[in-house]
């Protein structure tokens, strides 16, 4: 057998996956093509990217556009996000796990941008129900993940964590950019914001 027909026979031969799985199988892949190259992004180069073949994805997607839609949805989802902010180790000083969380946030955001602005998604708006969780419902839970990291430190906080989550959470969603001058690092917004402007000399 050749290595072409090994290829094809492995690809014929993939695990089977119920149809939920192959969606997200496929949306996985597409992600990072679409990030890419936008809606140019191709159903037969998403098959490759993905290991199946292209009749695969319209067995569980009716066209390419439902495809892109569901791109964005995932992209908007706040799974991911809240996943990593649970896996943060709360036992680390609050400064590390606020920077942790920071990283983790741009990401999300950073994914958020990609696909929405490489779809040039019509102002922007929110594909309606992600996972059970719209825009808002998507907000409330990336805050009340930040507000868990926050809890350890209850008494020192000046507000309850559930305030000081949404302060922090604007304060990422928000970040002013200014021109000629370098972006904050998480490690240094985290300083501004449990810290203040001040610098330590400063009376």
């Amino acid at each position: 057998m050749t290595a072409s027909e090994e290829n094809q026979t492995t690809r014929r031969r993939a695990p089977g996956m119920s149809p939920e799985q192959r969606r997200e199988m496929i949306i996985q892949s597409a992600i990072p093509l679409i990030a890419e190259y936008g809606a140019a992004v191709t159903t037969a180069k998403i098959a490759r990217a993905a290991g199946i073949g292209e009749g695969t994805i319209f067995r569980v997607f009716a066209d390419k556009d439902e495809l892109l839609q569901a791109c964005v949805a995932e992209a908007l989802s706040p799974e991911h996000a809240v996943r990593e902010l649970d896996a943060i180790d709360v036992s680390q000083p609050l400064s590390d796990r606020l920077a942790e969380a920071a990283e983790a946030l741009q990401a999300h955001m950073s994914r958020m941008g990609a696909i929405v602005g490489s779809l040039g998604h019509r102002g922007g708006k929110h594909p309606g129900t992600v996972r059970g969780a719209g825009r808002d419902e998507s907000t409330i839970r990336i805050r009340a993940a930040l507000a868990e990291l926050l809890e350890p430190d209850r008494a020192a906080l000046r507000r309850s964590p559930e305030q000081v989550a949404a302060l922090f959470f604007g304060l990422l969603f928000a970040q002013p950019r200014t021109e000629g001058e370098p972006d904050l690092t998480p490690q240094e917004l985290v300083e501004v914001f449990l810290h203040g402007a001040l610098s330590g000399c400063a009376k």
